[in-house]
Formats: structure tokens, C-alpha cells, sequence
């Protein structure tokens, strides 16, 4: 029986280390158990979403278990194919003089910062489409906070600058018009603006992806933490820059969490611990709070997976 889809789109973040592949790799798995067709996606630079599963897992959609599909998206890779297509297009538009121009422009662009967020944002937003065709839900393992929430603020940020770029074009292009008036020829070349429509359609992107990301019906972030205080600190922010941007959180993971019958070794630290976790159910309480215990290995392949995704599904009841 097909469980309730409740979200389409579901982000996992936090800070490096905390292990939130193997939760977004557990919660994707969970929801493929109930016959959810679900895809999960690696945007961390530092993929180990193939360790998670224990099985090769690259730049393509690969079938993972029974409705369950996984990709590493390499953000190298999606750079280069990003600055390919601008070049591409570009060189059908502009002048044959400024060709070799353009080209060097792009290339500079490509090593300049946030090159890779641009791209891999492209990349969220092909994916997000072909939700309902064939995926029920898309899972993102994210990058380390700091990136992610760039990654994620972009659709907002570069929404406003590419609105400026449109009113800017237009204002040439009338400018144009009225300089044209006498000269039929350039008044025919600027009948149509591959420009500004190239402008338009990125900019209904940016719309989309704002659109999706502000839906806190169909998408929502779950942070994953340790009970230490600079996680605790760093999951705080990073919760109110997404409210800020009016992003709906999906609850927050407590991974490791240290067992009572853990023993005399643990027990300074279990005290310490304890500590935190109170201060984590009263700063973030509000959004749902799962915990995961410390396990005596590291989690690898489905069969594992399978034991801590219900405690992460949780969250979905909450």
C-alpha cells in the first residue's frame, strides 16, 4: 500500500560530519518502502552518499533498491556544461568581432566564485521538474551548512539582480527602437531580443525555484546535528537565515546520541551530553526532534539504513 506523499521535496543539511547522508540516504530508503518512487540526490562535494548505500552511485540517476533512485551531482562537472551552454548560446547572438571576447569572459566566469552554486542550482531545478514524472519525492543531501544555504538563497538573491539586467536591456533596447526609426534594416534586426528572452527565461527559473522552496506544504529542511554545542550554535542560524527567507524547517536529527548502557567509558560524556540534548528540544522542539543513537559502527549498505530510517520517518508525524 502507497504511504502519503506529505512533502516532494526534502533537504538534508548540517554541519560536516554529523552524518547527514546517512539520514537523507535512510529517509529516502524509507520512503521507497512504503512504495514512494524516490530519488536521492548529493550535492555535498565530498559524496558518500555511495558509501551510505554501499554501492557505486555517479554522475547519472542510478537504481538503487525498488523505488529508490540515487545521483551524485558533481559540481566540477555541472560547471563546465553551465558555462558551455551560456558560450553556446552567446556566440549565436552577439557579433563575430567579439567572439574570441566572449570566450575569454566565460572562461573567467567559470573560475570566479559561485560558478558551481549557479550551476548546481540549474541542476536542483531540472531535477524539481521532473517531480510526478517519474519521482514522488526528491531527497537532497546537501552540502556543509555554509554552502547550502547559499545554494539556497540564490533563486531569492539573483531573482532581484536578473529583474535590474531585464529593465536595463529593455531601456537599451527602446533605445534602440527610437535610433532605428529611419534605418528599416536595424529596425528588423531588432524586431525579436534573443537577449532579453534569454533574461526572461532565467529569470522564470529563479521564480520556480523560489516558488518550490517557499511551499512549506511540498518542501522542507531537516537539519542533522550532533549534541555538541557548535553544531547547536551553527543549526540556530542557519534555522533563522531559511525562516528569514521563509523556508519551511522539517524538524531536526539528533545523530549519536549516547545510550544509557553504553557504560562507565561513556559516562562523563552521556552526562555532558545530556546537557545538550535538553538545550536542543528547547531551542528547536517547536519543529520535531528525532534522535539516533550512537551505534557500535559506522551505518553501510540498505540492511543498516533500514534500522534507523523509522526513527527518521518520525519526524514526518510530528
Amino acid at each position: 500500500m502507497v504511504h502519503h506523499v506529505k512533502r516532494q521535496f526534502v533537504f538534508f543539511g548540517g554541519k560536516g560530519g554529523t552524518g547527514k547522508t546517512t539520514c537523507a540516504a535512510a529517509y529516502a530508503y524509507a520512503l521507497s518502502r512504503l512504495g514512494i518512487k524516490t530519488l536521492v540526490v548529493s550535492t555535498d562535494p565530498a559524496h558518500s552518499l555511495a558509501d551510505a548505500f554501499n554501492r557505486p552511485i555517479g554522475l547519472d540517476v542510478i537504481p538503487v533498491a525498488e523505488n529508490l533512485w540515487g545521483i551524485e551531482i558533481d559540481a566540477e562537472e555541472e560547471a563546465k556544461k553551465y558555462m558551455k551552454a551560456i558560450q553556446d548560446k552567446m556566440l549565436h547572438i552577439v557579433s563575430a568581432v567579439i567572439v574570441e571576447e566572449i570566450k575569454r569572459q566565460i572562461e573567467i566566469a567559470y573560475m570566479s566564485p559561485g560558478a558551481e552554486e549557479a550551476a548546481i542550482f540549474d541542476k536542483f531545478i531540472e531535477l524539481m521538474e521532473s517531480i510526478g514524472n517519474p519521482y514522488d519525492v526528491i531527497v537532497f543531501d546537501t552540502a556543509p551548512t555554509g554552502h547550502t544555504l547559499r545554494l539556497i538563497t540564490l533563486p531569492e538573491i539573483l531573482g532581484i539582480w536578473i529583474e535590474h539586467l531585464i529593465e536595463k536591456r529593455a531601456n537599451a533596447m527602446e533605445l534602440m527602437k527610437v535610433a532605428a526609426k529611419y534605418d528599416k534594416d536595424l529596425l528588423e534586426k531588432i524586431k525579436e531580443d534573443p537577449i532579453i528572452d534569454t533574461l526572461q527565461a532565467r529569470r522564470d527559473k529563479f521564480a520556480l525555484a523560489r516558488k518550490i522552496l517557499t511551499d512549506k506544504k511540498n518542501t522542507a529542511f531537516y537539519f542533522v546535528l550532533n549534541a555538541e554545542k557548535l553544531p547547536i550554535i551553527e543549526t540556530k542560524r542557519a534555522i533563522e537565515i531559511l525562516q528569514k527567507h521563509d523556508i519551511g524547517i522539517g524538524g531536526v536529527i539528533v545523530n549519536k546520541v549516547i545510550p544509557e548502557e553504553a557504560g562507565p567509558f561513556f559516562e562523563k560524556r552521556r552526562v555532558d551530553q545530556e546537557q545538550y540534548l535538553k538545550q536542543i528540544d528547547e531551542m528547536f522542539g517547536g519543529f520535531g526532534v528525532a534522535r539516533i543513537p550512537l551505534l557500535d559502527s559506522d551505518i553501510k549498505g540498505i540492511e543498516q539504513l533500514s534500522e534507523i530510517a523509522p526513527l527518521i520517518l518520525k519526524l514526518d508525524e510530528m
